[in-house]
C-alpha cells in the first residue's frame, strides 16, 4: 500500500468517510472548514450515502448531532476554538445524554487578543463535560483516531461522544504521507453502528430523559458517566490491538519514546510533539539521556500508564500549550495530581508554557528545557512555571508597547 499525501483535514475526512457516516450537521469556522468542504463535495457526488445540513450555529449543530445519535445513526461534526465554546452548553448536554458521535475540533486559540493559530485551550475547556479526548500529532494518527473514536464511543460499555482534537495549521494544513485503510479493512474494524436500546421511531415513541432531576437521582447519572469514561481506558487500549491486527499500526492511551533509560522526559500534547522526538534525539547525541511521554487520551487520563513512563525520572519538563489563567499549565496540574502519592514519582515537575496562539516552539527551545530541568534534579529545586519567549520577543513586544503608550490621541 502506497501512502497519500493528505492535510491534518484531509485525513480526518478521509477516516470520517470510511466511517459510513449516516447525518452530518455542519457550521464553518476556520481551520476546520476543509473538512467539512471535502465531505459536502463527496455527498454531492454521490460517493457518500450522508445527509448533511448546515445549521445557523455550532450550538445548533451540536445539538442536531447529539439528537440524532440519540435516534440510532452514526453521526459526525467538526469545529474549532470559539465555535467549540459557542456549542458548550450542548456540549455538556449530549455527553450526559450517553449519545455517541465523533466530533473533529481542529485546535484554534481563543480570543482575546483574537488569532487563527492554534494552542489548546479550546478543547481543553471541554474536557469535564464526558466528552471522551483522543490528541493526535500526526495526519496518520488523525485518520485512524476517527475511526478509532467511533468504535470506542459507540461502544455498549461506552456510550459517549468524542473529541478528536488537531491542532490548526500545523496539521490541519499540512500534508504528510498517510496510509489509508481499505473500505474491507475499515468495514472489518467498524462495523455499523448498532445502537441496542437507543432508538427513536415515530410509532413506538420512547422517553429517553427527564427533564429535571433531584440532587440524589442527578448524582447517581453523572457517576454513571463517570464510570463509562472510566471504562473506556480498557476499552481503548482492547480496539487498539485490534486495529493493529488488520492495520499494522500500534497506538497505545500514551505513547513512550526512548523512555526506558531516560532520566529527563519531556511531557506533552499534540503535534509540537514530533518536534520533540526530534529534539531528543538530538540530546542523546550529546549523553542526555532524554526522552518523550505523549497521552494521546487525554479523557479518560491514562494515569496508571502515565505512572509507569514517568517512574524513577529525575526530571519532566510539562510542557503546555495552554494557559490556565491565574493558575498556570493544565497538564501540569494533571500530571501533578497522579503522582503526588506515588514513590517512586520524579525528582522534580518542571513547567513550561509555550506555543500559545500557534507560537513556534524551536528545537533550541527545548534543549533550554532540558537544562533548566536537569539543573532543578540536580539542585532539587524547582524552578517558578516559566514561559517560553526569548528576551529578544520580549524587548520588542515592550517596545510595541511604549511606543503605543507614547502616542498621541490624534495617532
Amino acid at each position: 500500500m502506497k501512502p497519500t499525501l493528505l492535510t491534518g483535514n484531509g485525513a480526518a475526512a478521509r477516516g470520517v468517510r470510511l466511517a459510513g457516516i449516516d447525518y452530518l450537521p455542519a457550521f464553518p469556522i476556520t481551520p476546520q472548514t476543509e473538512i467539512i468542504e471535502t465531505l459536502a463535495q463527496w455527498i454531492q457526488a454521490g460517493e457518500m450515502d450522508c445527509r448533511m445540513v448546515t445549521m445557523d450555529s455550532e450550538h445548533s449543530m451540536i445539538t442536531a448531532a447529539g439528537t440524532a445519535a440519540a435516534t440510532g445513526v452514526r453521526v459526525f461534526t467538526a469545529t474549532s476554538s470559539q465555535g467549540l465554546l459557542y456549542g458548550m452548553e450542548m456540549i455538556y448536554t449530549v455527553a450526559g445524554w450517553r449519545a455517541p458521535f465523533v466530533l473533529v475540533n481542529v485546535s484554534r486559540a481563543l480570543s482575546s487578543p483574537i488569532t487563527l493559530e492554534p494552542d489548546h485551550n479550546d478543547v481543553l475547556a471541554a474536557r469535564d463535560s464526558g466528552f471522551l479526548q483522543i490528541h493526535c500529532s500526526t495526519c496518520q494518527e488523525v485518520l485512524d483516531a476517527v475511526l478509532l473514536a467511533y468504535r470506542l464511543g459507540e461502544d455498549e460499555r461506552v456510550r459517549l461522544p468524542v473529541i478528536v482534537n488537531l491542532d490548526g495549521y500545523y496539521l490541519s494544513f499540512t500534508r504528510e504521507p498517510v496510509l489509508i485503510p481499505s473500505r474491507k479493512e475499515a468495514a472489518r474494524f467498524l462495523a455499523p453502528y448498532d445502537p441496542g436500546e437507543t432508538h427513536f421511531r415515530a410509532g413506538d415513541p420512547v422517553s429517553q430523559g427527564v427533564a429535571v432531576l433531584g440532587g440524589s437521582q442527578y448524582s447517581y447519572f453523572r457517576y454513571e458517566t463517570h464510570l463509562a469514561s472510566i471504562q473506556a481506558l480498557s476499552v481503548f487500549n482492547e480496539i487498539c490491538r485490534e486495529y493493529e491486527k488488520i492495520t499494522g499500526r500500534v497506538y497505545e492511551a500514551v505513547e513512550g519514546y526512548r523512555t526506558t533509560d531516560a532520566e529527563i522526559v519531556f511531557f506533552m500534547l499534540g503535534s509540537f510533539a514530533t518536534k520533540a522526538k526530534d529534539a531528543v534525539d538530538h540530546l542523546r547525541k550529546t549523553g542526555l539521556k532524554v526522552g518523550l511521554v505523549r497521552p494521546r487520551l487525554f479523557r479518560p487520563f491514562p494515569a496508571q500508564a502515565i505512572i509507569r513512563h514517568l517512574a524513577d525520572k529525575k526530571g519532566v519538563a510539562v510542557v503546555d500549550q495552554n494557559l490556565s489563567q491565574g493558575k498556570g499549565g493544565i497538564l501540569h496540574a494533571e500530571l501533578s495530581s497522579i503522582l503526588y502519592n506515588e514513590e517512586r514519582r520524579p525528582c522534580v515537575l518542571v513547567s513550561f508554557i509555550g506555543g500559545l496562539g500557534g507560537r513556534d516552539i524551536s528545537v533550541e527551545e527545548f534543549f533550554e528545557m532540558a537544562r533548566v530541568t536537569v539543573q532543578a534534579a540536580e539542585s532539587g529545586k524547582t524552578p517558578a512555571p516559566r514561559l517560553l519567549y526569548t528576551h529578544e520577543e520580549l524587548a520588542r513586544m515592550r517596545g510595541l508597547q511604549s511606543i503605543a503608550g507614547n502616542r498621541s490621541p490624534g495617532h
